[in-house]
């Protein structure tokens, strides 16, 4: 199910106007709402997509690095150690 929530935004100026020149008949958008879901949505793909960037800059690193930096860690020392990191 979905839950809906009403949020109130104020804008002035030249943010307001350029909202509205946005939502018009010549715009892009039928209305505020839908732009602003439009800028939210976008915004949450471009967090999710440097975070996948991330990710794969340190998996890239991590195939490239030598086999001599690699520590060779048990079961317990790996569970011991994400303790540890969940901690901070």
């Amino acid at each position: 199910m979905s839950r809906t929530t009403t949020m109130t935004v104020r804008l002035s100026g030249a943010l307001r106007d350029f909202v509205a020149a946005n939502v018009s008949e010549a715009g892009n958008y039928e209305n505020v709402s839908e732009y602003v879901r439009d800028l939210i949505r976008r915004d949450k793909e471009r967090v999710e997509q440097e975070a996948f960037d991330r990710l794969k800059a340190e998996l890239t690193q991590a195939f490239t690095a030598p086999d001599s930096s690699y520590q060779p860690l048990s079961a317990a020392e790996i569970v011991a150690r994400n303790r540890t990191m969940a901690g901070k």
